[in-house]
């Protein structure tokens, strides 16, 4: 019963959300809030509306998080954006996706990753992914809170999961990480040809997923440059803005985006971004409408990287 309990919390954003929203799919050829304003599309995160949980999967301590995004943001299998803090000395137990892939990402701190059972301490912004078939957990070594973020995307809309008891405090260090991992570094970004004040990096590329996600990039728009109008008939993704501010347009609609906001864009729907009086800074996870727009995805070399 602690099991199901803890399961049902992570799930659904602390409660935010219910199961049922969850395990029913949403249509596959038309955006999931299509007739929703932007601006009540829009995820926002609130550490004051964030809950406490204890023993998430069984681990150690406690954390605060919440729901920024939710599996009727987008048509295509994008289950969870959950957003909030570890606190000191506290972490998620490992456990395994078996049909689901899931992220845990770190920012501008320090944690202790875990990917089948082997623990690396990673500094800086990073995450690590738990490709399906895999098992994963992390802890807060610190004396402070950090921030972190979830990413779950499926092969349907219906999160798993199978806890395994171990809460990782302790764990043996691997000095060099036995896994795939995510570094997000405003040092690694390269200018994007054409498009003056935007750098880019595809911190993630199609190969690393088994699921429809397709790509992790990692974005700095500079104060008063945009990325340019595109439409992507079979990619789907979520902006996430890491730092800065600025606004976005979707399907002609424009609001306010500032640190903490998530924007769904759905399959077909045109969007642009422009950064404000700071630089915008994105973490876009890109998700396809099915295997095999994944799959030409992948094909075309110039989405590798």
């Amino acid at each position: 019963m602690k099991r199901l309990a803890l399961t049902a919390a992570l799930l659904c954003g602390a409660a935010l959300y219910s199961s049922s929203a969850l395990a029913q799919p949403a249509p596959p050829t038309a955006p999931a809030e299509a007739n929703v304003p932007l601006a009540q599309k829009v995820g926002h995160y609130d550490p004051a509306r964030t809950r406490q949980i204890s023993a998430v999967h069984e681990g150690a301590g406690t954390m605060n998080f919440g729901p920024i995004m939710g599996a009727n943001a987008l048509s295509t299998n994008l289950i969870f954006l959950h957003r909030g803090v570890i606190h000191p000395h506290s972490g998620i137990g490992q456990h395994f996706h078996n049909h689901c892939e899931e992220m845990f990402v770190i920012f501008d701190d320090t944690a202790q990753f875990t990917i089948n059972g082997r623990t690396s301490q990673l500094t800086g912004t990073w995450g690590a992914p738990d490709r399906m078939g895999s098992a994963h957990g992390v802890y807060n070594p610190t004396d402070h809170d950090i921030e972190w973020m979830n990413i779950n995307v499926g092969m349907s809309k219906v999160y798993d999961n199978f806890d395994l008891k171990d809460d990782r405090v302790g764990a043996p260090l691997d000095k060099v990480p036995q896994f795939v991992t995510m570094h997000l570094d405003r040092s690694l970004l390269k200018p994007v040809e054409g498009e003056p004040g935007v750098s880019r990096r595809r911190a993630l590329g199609p190969a690393v997923f088994f699921t429809p996600w397709s790509f992790v990039d990692h974005l700095l728009i500079q104060p008063g440059a945009a990325l340019p109008a595109t439409t992507d008939r079979d990619m789907s993704a979520a902006y996430y803005v890491m730092s800065g501010d600025g606004s976005a347009t979707v399907n002609g609609e424009t609001v306010a985006i500032k640190k903490g906001d998530a924007v769904p864009v759905d399959l077909g729907q045109t969007k642009s971004f422009k950064a404000g009086t700071q630089p915008l800074e994105l973490m876009v996870i890109g998700v396809a409408r099915d295997m095999e727009a994944k799959e030409a995805f992948m094909a075309d070399p110039k989405n590798a990287f």
